[in-house]
């Protein structure tokens, strides 16, 4: 699934439906006595952090989503079957926070009081006033310090609709949108059929938030995981570490605004020889991070290229097809001062993900806590990202292209880089999120250039042919 945002996503015109959780299911959650599972730390920190940037009078919209055809005369009321059974799946969806003297208190609705409410918006005949009216609704119906905070809309065609699905960030992650095409599509077929899906039920991301933050509450601050992160935190000048390349901002000035930046960074055929090249040493996303190494320290001058790198904490099948933002972080340094070239450095990112994997298993606003770092959050991302995600082996993923299906971003506000390089069928994608200055757009320009050369160079032999075990 490609990563994009709203302006990129192929929206056409057509007539516009929504969906949203009836009056009266919002009604009956108002009412609801505390579900005592408590909110998982990602979650805790990324709604606190919302509040705060609030507090200081900016609204920083941060869903995320996914947007795939339907194809044919689309049969709205079996779509909104299909749209009511895929939430019932997931219980973090009717699933809530309220505020307590300044603690999270969760409710949780059943699933019996769930009722979905259609609305027809209207005919669109423009495609950028309808992108506009997409993007202004979701930042409301999907803001992280509301509830419900989620919304799903079609845009009705005589050959296909257009769905599109938006979420506050604490109820997905990027795994969770991949799964969404397929799901409802198959849920849709069974509601035109009129049949039931014979699935097993979903593991409950609400019971991995209480069973997880248990774990990490066992843990005090003279743990080994603790330590390594106070060591790596202590190397960062005491915060965590952005993107290491010149992004032209004020240190006293505003969140600026980001822009989006989004291309194919290679072919099949180039993103093949790449991964046949990285296998040896961990495969594509090790490739990556130690591409990412190089080209830092070719752009800034950086020698250690410190990151934290994102790992799905999945790590029992019960959660596999469930809905919720199962991501830890890993932090890792790769030391390139010595001159070193692309292979060496896949060696030491290897190194260090074998070393520190297991931290991801601890939530890093938990290790904040422990360590004592008290600061108040004015940006939406804590520290940049270079993330990789193979989304070929999702079920329907060979048909992502032909149905217009992307995972969708909310382009805002931000002070960080955060980079998604995603395989697909088609090839390799790149997208980012940057802080929209004149020398970020120049850093990242260079940054995607060479990190498309690198790819290109180990994916090839010097004779020009694809081939496996290219070198630089």
């Amino acid at each position: 699934m490609r990563v994009t945002d709203i302006q990129r996503c192929d929206v056409r015109p057509g007539l516009l439906v929504e969906w949203t959780l009836s009056p009266e299911t919002v009604e009956a959650a108002a009412g609801l006595p505390e579900d005592s599972r408590p909110p998982a730390y990602v979650q805790e920190s990324h709604i606190r952090t919302a509040r705060s940037v609030r507090e200081d009078g900016l609204f920083v919209p941060t869903w995320v989503g996914a947007a795939f055809d339907v194809p044919g005369n689309v049969d709205l009321g079996a779509l909104q079957r299909a749209l009511h059974h895929w939430t019932l799946r997931h219980e973090t969806l009717r699933s809530g926070f309220r505020w307590d003297r300044g603690t999270m208190r969760r409710f949780t609705l059943d699933a019996g009081a769930v009722r979905l409410r259609r609305e027809v918006v209207g005919e669109f005949t423009g495609a950028r006033e309808l992108v506009d009216h997409l993007q202004d609704r979701f930042d409301v119906a999907a803001d992280a310090l509301d509830w419900p905070n989620f919304i799903y809309a079609a845009v009705v065609r005589e050959d296909c609709a257009s769905v599109y699905m938006a979420f506050d960030h604490s109820n997905v992650d990027a795994y969770s949108l991949h799964r969404i095409p397929a799901e409802v599509q198959e849920f849709y077929a069974a509601a035109v059929e009129g049949r039931e899906v014979a699935q097993p039920p979903a593991g409950s991301y609400v019971d991995f938030c209480e069973a997880e933050r248990a774990d990490a509450d066992r843990v005090d601050d003279s743990h080994g995981i603790v330590a390594r992160w106070r060591e790596f935190v202590s190397r960062c000048d005491g915060r965590l570490p952005g993107f290491p390349v010149d992004l032209g901002l004020d240190a006293e000035g505003k969140l600026p605004t980001q822009k989006l930046m989004q291309d194919m960074l290679a072919d099949a055929g180039d993103a093949a020889g790449f991964e046949a090249f990285c296998r040896p040493f961990g495969g594509s996303l090790v490739g990556v991070l130690a591409a990412t190494a190089v080209i830092v320290r070719e752009i800034s001058g950086t020698r250690v290229y410190r990151t934290v790198v994102p790992f799905h904490t999945r790590a029992k099948s019960q959660w596999q097809d469930s809905v919720g933002w199962y991501v830890g972080g890993v932090p890792i340094e790769v030391d390139l001062s010595d001159g070193a070239g692309f292979e060496e450095a896949l060696r030491r990112v290897r190194a260090e993900l074998r070393e520190n994997r297991r931290l991801a298993r601890m939530p890093i606003a938990r290790v904040l806590r422990l360590l004592g770092s008290e600061f108040r959050p004015r940006s939406p991302d804590l520290y940049s990202i270079v993330s990789f995600v193979d989304g070929r082996p999702v079920p329907g993923s060979e048909r992502w292209d032909e149905l217009h299906a992307y995972g969708l971003l909310r382009v805002s506000y931000g002070d960080q880089v955060c980079v998604w390089v995603s395989r697909v069928h088609e090839g390799l994608q790149f997208a980012a999120r940057y802080p929209d200055t004149g020398p970020a757009l120049r850093s990242m320009e260079a940054y995607l250039e060479r990190l498309r050369e690198i790819v290109s160079e180990v994916a090839r032999p010097a004779g020009g042919a694809r081939g496996e075990g290219a070198l630089v």
